[in-house]
């Protein structure tokens, strides 16, 4: 005890806990325009149906939630690593845009 000083409670402080990073879970490497869908080479992670992507790169910066994705014209559910997926985009992509998972 230090004499002639009076010690206060300290004072709760209230911390913003910070949204979640997002996850890097892919690039693109391929664009068809004909169609607007890209070609997604799954990296780590898993992308299912209703997700939230980022999609960024030089030109590229939008996101957009997974509609539908196909692997050799057949619609699947989840794409797991190392799988080259189709998905349709909003957007032009171009080769090597990061994808992000929110």
């Amino acid at each position: 005890m230090v004499f002639g000083f009076f010690r206060s409670k300290p004072k709760m402080v209230k911390v913003k806990r910070k949204a979640a990073m997002p996850r890097v879970v892919g690039k693109v490497t391929h664009y068809f325009p004909h169609v607007k869908a890209g070609v997604i080479l799954v990296t780590r992670g898993v992308i299912s149906l209703g997700d939230t992507l980022w999609i960024k790169g030089h030109t590229t910066d939008f996101k957009q939630k997974v509609a539908s994705m196909q692997i050799d014209n057949c619609p699947i559910e989840k794409a797991k690593p190392k799988q080259e997926v189709g998905l349709s985009v909003r957007a032009r992509v171009r080769h090597n845009d990061v994808v992000y998972k929110l």
